[in-house]
Order: structure tokens, then sequence, then C-alpha cells
């Protein structure tokens, strides 16, 4: 019987020894990548199509949600489990927005996290206890027609680049991340300053922040 493949995404080594310890107590269980920020974990999901990627929302270079996009568009079988610190229903719609089949809470995960992979493996939807199957339901009733990004304003890439530039990378920095010429990252800032009309770093930080770019 062939062991069931699950990836883990986490910006601390400790939480992922924690998470991994835990998952492989399961017979049958094992954990075939380890990706310390989103960008590593879109490229680790791409080469070993886990079965379930369990995701933290907030990471470097990509946040989780981004993360988790970019992984559903192009592996229709990987279910992704978001890890987050927040309960409340915007971040659940925000989650389920993005593509994952539900989410856990970081502090719940010693109780939850075998169950909720067990679900995803199954197809299932797992939020909370709070957060029941018929919320899933309305919820996709009530939102398939909204715009999946949020902000139709930006596209995926400069979101990309709004999470790197909201870090403090420098232009040359973006463009080694994105494996683009410095002249194109200009270029890319350029065009997101103007088209949302920033004056000034500071802006396109508060923005970011706003809009769960960069998530904490």
């Amino acid at each position: 019987m062939t062991a069931v493949q699950i990836m883990i995404a986490d910006d601390h080594a400790i939480v992922r020894r924690g998470l991994r310890s835990l998952l492989e107590t399961q017979p049958g269980w094992e954990v075939c990548a380890e990706a310390s920020n989103g960008r590593e974990a879109v490229e680790k999901a791409a080469q070993f199509k886990p079965d379930v990627a369990v995701i933290d929302i907030g990471m470097p270079q990509l946040n989780g949600l981004d993360a988790t996009r970019q992984i559903v568009a192009v592996l229709s079988a990987t279910e992704v489990l978001i890890l987050t610190m927040h309960q409340s229903e915007e971040v659940a719609r925000e989650i389920l927005r993005a593509g994952a089949r539900g989410y856990v809470l970081k502090s719940d995960a010693d109780v939850h996290l075998i169950a909720a992979v067990d679900a995803l493996l199954h197809h299932k939807p797992f939020l909370t206890p709070a957060v029941t199957d018929v919320f899933f339901g309305d919820y996709m009733n009530s939102w398939t027609s909204e715009d999946p990004q949020g902000d139709r304003r930006v596209t995926a890439r400069e979101r990309e680049i709004i999470q790197l530039l909201a870090e403090g990378k420098s232009n040359k920095e973006v463009a080694v991340a994105l494996g683009i010429s410095v002249r194109t990252a200009e270029a890319h800032r350029a065009n997101i300053n103007h088209k949302l009309g920033f004056t000034s770093l500071t802006d396109l930080v508060r923005y970011a922040i706003r809009n769960r770019i960069t998530i904490s």
C-alpha cells in the first residue's frame, strides 16, 4: 500500500519538527518534503506532488494564501490545509478563496491536525469544530462568483512583488527571487506604485498588511 505523502511548510524549524513528529505517528503517513517559505513550498509541491500540503498562513517571500493559490492551480490532486493563529469567519473565507480545503489553529494542532489531514485525504473540508460543513457549502454557493484574488487591481505576480518589497527586499533581491532582470523588477514596482497610487514604501507596506499579502 502506497504511503500517504505530506508536505509541511512553516518558517520555523521547531514547528516543522513538531508537525512531522505528530503526523508520522500515523501508520502509512510520511512527510515527503519540508519548506521554510512560501516560494519553496510551491517548488517542493511541484517536485514531490504530496497528497496533502500543510501550510502556515504567514510565511516570508510568499504568504501561505498565495502559495496555496499557486499550488492548487497546477496540482489538482493535492489538498491544502492552512495553519493559522487566528480564527474568524473572515480568515476562513480567505482560506477557502485561496483554494485550501480547510484550516487548523496552530494552538490546536496537537488536537485537530490528524483529523484534519484525514478529512482532506478523503476530500472533505475541515475548518474548526466551530465551523461546520454547512458553512463551507454556503460559502461556496455565495462566493463562487467573486474574484478569488480579492483585489482585482493587482496581478498574481504583482502580489508576489508587493510581499517581497514589504519584507524589505531591494529591487535586485526581488529580481533574484523571481528570476527576472532588475530592470523588469523596477518596471513592476513603478507600475504597482502608479496603479495603486503609492508615493512611498510605507504606502506599499500598509497595503500589503491591509490586504493580507504580508501576514504576521
